[in-house]
């Protein structure tokens, strides 16, 4: 039984992330489970720290897109949207060119905030980054 709040496909999901930082970095939503967000993210000069290997914070930037697409797909959007409050990251091992593929799954999704795990590995299926967001459940002001 899928834990999504409608029934999200890789094409609106896409289309969900506009002209921001996600698409700038490359950023593509690849499937879409029942319980689970995949996405891939290309290691470029965009992604990539002056040391040749792909920066820390572009693994970031897509744990927390991950997280936080996920975490709004669980919610009813005409009451709820979720931010991020707090993201931590373990750096595991350098990634040079390919692609990082980052696996966003639930770990706790509460009414008031939701917690999500995700790892991410490189073209070889080597893991290269673990990373964990909690995300704060706001509810949709008044007009």
């Amino acid at each position: 039984m899928a834990i999504w709040h409608s029934s999200p496909t890789v094409e609106t999901v896409n289309q969900g992330m506009g002209e921001c930082m996600p698409t700038y970095l490359g950023m593509k939503i690849t499937e879409v489970g029942d319980d689970y967000l995949v996405g891939t993210m290309p290691v470029t000069d965009r992604t990539r720290q002056p040391y040749g290997i792909l920066h820390g914070g572009a693994s970031v930037a897509l744990a927390e897109t991950l997280g936080s697409v996920a975490a709004n797909l669980v919610v009813d959007a005409n009451k709820f949207y979720c931010v991020g409050q707090e993201i931590n990251a373990n750096h595991l091992r350098p990634v040079a060119d390919g692609e990082v593929t980052g696996k966003a799954q639930a770990v706790h999704i509460g009414r008031t905030s939701q917690v999500w795990e995700i790892r991410m590995h490189d073209a070889r299926g080597k893991l290269n980054c673990i990373s964990r967001i909690t995300m704060a459940v706001v509810p949709v002001p008044s007009r």
